[in-house]
C-alpha cells in the first residue's frame, strides 16, 4: 500500500519540503546506504514537483543527511551528533591525522567491540533485527564494486552497526555509534588498500556473510570467533600491505648502479 504523504496545509517552501522528506525516511526506516525512490516516484508520492524536489533534495546533501551518486540515484547518510563528534571522534581524528598509524589502534578497538556485539547479537537479535541484518548485508554486496568509495564505506559500516544495534547493548551502541564518523574512514582506508585485490576482496566477502549466519542462526560463540577473525585478517592485511609499500618505496631512493 502506497503512504500518503501529501500534506494537509500548502507547500510553501523547499525547507517544508525538506523536513516532510526527512519524515519520510523516519517513518520508512531507511537507513545508512539505503536509495531514496526514483526522483519521478518520490515526486509523485509527495504531490510537489520535480524542481521543488530536486533543490530540497539539494538542502539536504548541502546538510550532508543525503548523498547524489551520479546516474545512480540518492542515498541516505547518518549525522554525527554533538557528543560523538566533539567528545569521541574529534581527539581521535586529530591524532590520525598527525601519525596515520593510529589506524591500527581504531582497528584493535574495534577488534574487542565487536567480538562483544556479535556475540550478543546472535543471542539476543529479534526477527526484525536479523531481517535488517540481512538488508544491510545486500546493501553492501550490491555496492561493493561500486565507483563511489564513500557509498560503500557506508554500507559496509552500516551492517557492522546494525550487529551493535541487535546486541540491544545500550553501552556497546553508543560505542559504536560515536565511532561511527572514524570507523567510516578507517573502512575506507581499508577498502581503497585491500578491495582492488580481488583474493583479498573474496575473503572479505565471506568473512561478512559467515558473520552474518553466525548471527542469523543464533551461535553466540560462532558470532564472536568470526567477529575476531574478520578484524584481525583487516588489522594484519592493512598492516602488510603498509610494510609493502614502504618497502617499495625505500627502494625506489636506491641509487642507480649506473649513476657517478
Amino acid at each position: 500500500m502506497t503512504v500518503n504523504l501529501q500534506p494537509t496545509y500548502p507547500l510553501r517552501s523547499a525547507d517544508r519540503l525538506v523536513e516532510r522528506i526527512k519524515v519520510m525516511i523516519r517513518e520508512r526506516q531507511l537507513e545508512m546506504g539505503m536509495r531514496l525512490p526514483a526522483e519521478r516516484q518520490l515526486a509523485n508520492e509527495l504531490g510537489v514537483s520535480r524542481s521543488s524536489l530536486r533543490e530540497a533534495i539539494q538542502k539536504l546533501i548541502g546538510e550532508k543527511a543525503l548523498i547524489s551518486r551520479r546516474g545512480g540515484g540518492t542515498y541516505v547518510c547518518d549525522e554525527l551528533s554533538p557528543w560523538s563528534e566533539q567528545c569521541i571522534v574529534e581527539p581521535l581524528r586529530t591524532l590520525v591525522a598527525d601519525d596515520p598509524d593510529y589506524r591500527y589502534d581504531i582497528l584493535e578497538a574495534r577488534h574487542a567491540i565487536e567480538a562483544s556485539t556479535a556475540w550478543h547479537a546472535a543471542m539476543r537479535a529479534t526477527a526484525a533485527d536479523k531481517e535488517k541484518l540481512q538488508a544491510c548485508f545486500d546493501a553492501m554486496l550490491a555496492l561493493q564494486e561500486s565507483d563511489h568509495p564513500e557509498l560503500a564505506a557506508q554500507a559496509d559500516v552500516r551492517f557492522h552497526l546494525a550487529i551493535a544495534e541487535a546486541s540491544h547493548n545500550v553501552v556497546l551502541l553508543q560505542t559504536m555509534r560515536g565511532f561511527f564518523d572514524l570507523m567510516r574512514s578507517s573502512v575506507m582506508h581499508s577498502r581503497q588498500r585491500m578491495y582492488t585485490q580481488p583474493t583479498i576482496f573474496t575473503r572479505l566477502t565471506e568473512q561478512h556473510e559467515e558473520l552474518l549466519l553466525a548471527i542469523l542462526a543464533g551461535d553466540p560463540e560462532r558470532a564472536g570467533k568470526a567477529a575476531k577473525s574478520h578484524l584481525g585478517f583487516v588489522h594484519s592485511t592493512i598492516k602488510n600491505l603498509h610494510e609493502d609499500e614502504a618497502r617499495q618505496a625505500r627502494i625506489t631512493r636506491l641509487p642507480d648502479d649506473n649513476s657517478p
